[in-house]
């Protein structure tokens, strides 16, 4: 990272990309992976967060609050007894900045994001940090879902100039908004191969006291060199490639990088990315007689199976963790999105009904079923994640995955009735830790326990099918499938009086919208009107509190509130959202049969949208993704104009010159 590779030598190095920016690495989705800072790019930190706490309470001596304690975001709120002096993202912050000189330190994350956690913990609510930051920055924190607009602009420059990007991003400012330092996770002290935090504050303070005009200067080559980035040309080109030339293209890129053991487009870690999935369920449409429409039909088909047979999987509640740190989907980053659950459920429909298999469209209702159990509100809409953290009992400090990890004893203890018909002793807890990979020492390697929480532990991932199990201990397979879902309820019952992890109950309108979609797609494949009336609910729920009639646009954002009541931000009415669901493009009309919403669903949709004409793709244009080049060059390029510079862009988006 950029951050800690400034300060091997004398003061500060130009970043790369002053000196002419590299392209991304294949298959790299640096944004959506939670890389820390390392000097060396050979010695990679590990994945992962910790500071979510199930509770807002201060975990440091200082009680006084500040300025977060009077924001809406879980994430701020988190935040608000740190002794850091932090401003939430807005006018009073640049001011500040500019009227003392100073530089912004800007911190960007998600409530339920776990090394975000830690830093929070190891290094927010440190005083001596603290004293640093107060005296010599202006801190400004941001949640990178209220705020997709500003996190864009700065992860741009993260991933532009250091090997990565990912949460919690920290980057550097002038007080004009423009970045010249910026990393992710940074222990508060140095070790054999990282920078410390403190010590990058130190030789920040330093260099913009001895060198500011060296620092302004670098920032600056660094804006030219996005901007220039930024332009997209055709060349010699006059049209563009066609529809199924890039098609082609996608597809080739995706087989060449296919896992065929496992499934999945990369090592580790390894994400959902559903709209993959779809894609190719979508290629195998048009090419379904030919050999590369049955190839991408498996790739799809398989990867799905071994996500859902994985420990990426919550086996015991349901639902998807966010990512697997592992090849094999097997150790998960256990915090679970919402977005990830909308988008799964639609994939998990759509190959059942390619497939016929039921074991997909199970998965789907399982998903679902997590969703209205844990996500949703009582009003319709749905909440945006819960944490990877929580603690182990009650009154400790929070875990990684302390709610979803178990112990051989522990299951022993739950599931003591012996096996009736086996071919050697057997009990109802030996026969499901065996289906599921659970052993003595724990199923969890040490790489994939970096800070030593998980010793000991077990994460539930199906190890053999049902008949091998059934035939391994002389049973029938019905038998097997009863007493291993049997087993799994009694477990789900004793997590219930875990500490659960903390839940953001933020609400997002794009995020509702995936979810809206994945109720009314799996209840129309599945023929369950229930499901259907979730979608009916959500869409309710966005139309009563996110679509401002008067503008005729939907908010970003709103809060649960007490009670059961929703809220919003005072002044945030301005912050827009495209909400894209319903109809699925005409190509894809098979998948959906002769099925379809019923009037109510469409008109309730059809209200929400009225001034927003549907996305393509058919799904919410939102949610963690590769950042890439937009639809309209001139797009990104404004997004870095200095202010003053005649920026015409939308009112909500002006980074460099952001609307706090």
């Amino acid at each position: 990272m950029l951050g800690a590779r400034a300060w091997l030598g004398r003061g500060l190095l130009l970043p790369r990309a002053a000196r002419g920016l590299p392209t991304s690495r294949r298959g790299s989705s640096s944004r959506d992976k939670d890389r820390s800072v390392t000097v060396s790019s050979s010695v990679p930190m590990p994945i992962g967060g910790k500071g979510s706490r199930t509770n807002c309470s201060p975990s440091v001596p200082q009680k006084v609050p500040n300025r977060l304690i009077s924001e809406k975001s879980p994430y701020l709120l988190q935040h608000a007894y740190n002794p850091v002096d932090w401003y939430p993202w807005g006018q009073e912050a640049f001011d500040k900045a500019r009227k003392e000189n100073k530089p912004i330190f800007l911190s960007v994350g998600y409530s339920t994001c776990h090394w975000c956690h830690m830093m929070e913990e190891e290094s927010f609510q440190n005083e001596e940090i603290g004293r640093l930051l107060n005296e010599d920055f202006v801190s400004v924190k941001v949640d990178r879902e209220e705020r997709p607009d500003v996190d864009k602009v700065y992860m741009t420059f993260v991933q532009a100039t250091s090997s990565g990007g990912g949460w919690p991003m920290n980057v550097w400012l002038t007080p004009n908004l423009q970045p010249f330092v910026g990393g992710t996770y940074f222990p508060p002290e140095d070790g054999l191969t990282r920078v410390g935090f403190r010590t990058v504050l130190l030789r920040i303070r330093e260099q913009w006291k001895q060198n500011k005009n060296t620092l302004l200067e670098n920032s600056q080559r660094v804006t030219t060199a996005l901007l220039a980035r930024s332009e997209i040309s055709m060349g010699d080109r006059q049209v563009p490639p066609s529809a199924a030339t890039m098609n082609s293209r996608c597809f080739q890129q995706l087989d060449e990088g296919y896992d065929e053991e496992y499934g999945g487009f990369a090592e580790a870690p390894k994400f959902p990315t559903p709209v993959i999935l779809n894609f190719l369920f979508s290629y195998w449409l048009s090419h379904r007689l030919t050999q590369d429409g049955s190839r991408a039909q498996q790739m799809a088909l398989h990867t799905l199976k071994m996500m859902a047979n994985g420990g990426i999987r919550d086996h015991v509640g349901q639902g998807f963790h966010r990512y697997s740190t592992d090849r094999q989907w097997h150790i998960p980053h256990f915090e679970k999105m919402l977005y990830d659950q909308a988008q799964l459920a639609v994939a998990y429909s759509q190959a059942f009904q390619i497939s016929g298999d039921e074991f997909y469209s199970d998965v789907a209702k399982g998903i679902l079923q997590y969703v209205a159990r844990n996500l949703s509100h009582r009003s319709g809409g749905f909440y945006s994640a819960e944490d990877a953290d929580s603690p182990p009992e009650r009154g400790m400090r929070p875990r990684e995955g302390a709610f979803y990890v178990w112990t051989v004893k522990e299951v022993q203890n739950l599931l003591p009735e012996p096996v009736l018909g086996a071919t050697e002793p057997l009990t109802s807890g030996q026969l499901l830790m065996k289906h599921y990979g659970l052993t003595e020492a724990g199923n969890i390697s040490p790489s994939q326990d970096p800070k030593g929480e998980l010793q000991g532990q077990n994460v539930l991932t199906v190890r053999y099918s049902l008949e091998l199990t059934a035939a391994r201990f002389g049973l029938d397979v019905d038998a097997v499938r009863t007493l291993l879902n049997t087993g799994l309820e009694k477990l789900f019952q004793a997590r219930k009086h875990r500490p659960k992890p903390h839940l953001d109950s933020k609400m997002l309108a794009a995020w509702n919208g995936l979810m809206v979609s994945g109720y009314a797609v799996t209840g129309a494949v599945l023929g369950q009107e229930r499901l259907i009336n979730y979608a009916i609910n959500g869409a309710k729920f966005l139309k009563r509190h996110m679509f401002d009639v008067a503008s005729g646009r939907l908010m970003r954002t709103c809060y649960a509130g007490p009670g059961g009541t929703v809220e919003h931000r005072p002044g945030w009415r301005r912050a827009q959202c495209q909400l894209c669901v319903g109809p699925q493009p005409a190509s894809d009309a098979w998948i959906y049969g002769s099925q379809r919403l019923d009037g109510q669903v469409c008109v309730s949709l059809d209200c929400l949208l009225r001034a927003h004409a549907p996305c393509p793709c058919g799904i919410a244009r939102d949610g963690p993704r590769p950042l890439s080049p937009p639809a309209d060059p001139q797009a990104d390029r404004d997004l870095w104009r200095s202010p003053g510079q005649g920026y015409q862009g939308s009112a909500a988006v002006c980074p460099l010159h952001l609307h706090p």
